[in-house]
């Protein structure tokens, strides 16, 4: 109950404090990259509930001559590089927060399809909401593999407080200004997570 409250308080405060930042940022992305101005997927919550995440778009839907989307990297533009780099794609979550489906901190909520490639003990960690920030992202991100990142989604399920997301709020905002963990080095995103070692 207190950690809702927390999540309401804290989403409702952002999205009004950042209202003006959110605007321009639509009208931006309207303007160098067309339409959609969010991009929505499916993502797997908590006791494995579907939801749609929101985020801004950082990527165009060019295709290559056989209709197919061309990778990540070739259709990223230079205002979605710049979003994803200040983690400012991910502000529209608040919403998801608002809604019921996340939480400010929890482990950031994963495609549908890899519900079946994680070990039972891996699986534990949709016991809680997924969140817009949490322990991976303050220790790494998208820089650490799909293992490490797992261990420490299980360290917060197991370890989850008012003081732990406190600090994972105030060390996200440090990580935020210092750019870390984006992605894999020489590489445009995290590599697709393809199953468990240990199942």
């Amino acid at each position: 109950m207190i950690k809702r409250m927390f999540d309401i308080l804290f989403s409702l405060v952002f999205i009004v404090v950042f209202s003006p930042l959110l605007i321009v940022i639509s009208f931006f992305i309207v303007i160098f990259q067309g339409t959609p101005i969010f991009f929505k997927q499916d993502r797997l919550g908590k006791d494995h509930k579907k939801f749609k995440i929101i985020k801004f778009c950082s990527m165009t839907n060019e295709r290559n001559e056989k209709g197919e989307l061309l990778s990540d990297i070739k259709r990223t533009t230079r205002l979605g590089s710049f979003l994803r780099s200040s983690s400012i794609d991910e502000f529209p979550g608040f919403f998801n927060v608002l809604k019921g489906d996340m939480s400010v901190v929890g482990p950031r909520p994963l495609p549908p399809q890899y519900k079946d490639r994680y070990s039972k003990k891996q699986d534990l960690r949709h016991m809680v909401k997924p969140g817009v920030t949490g322990w991976a992202q303050v220790n790494g991100r998208n820089a650490i593999s799909w293992e490490e990142k797992f261990a420490f989604d299980l360290w917060y399920v197991e370890n989850q407080s008012l003081i732990v997301d406190l600090r994972i709020i105030f060390l996200t905002i440090s990580q935020v200004v210092l750019r870390k963990g984006i992605a894999p080095d020489g590489k445009d995103s995290m590599e697709e997570f393809l199953g468990s070692k240990d199942r």
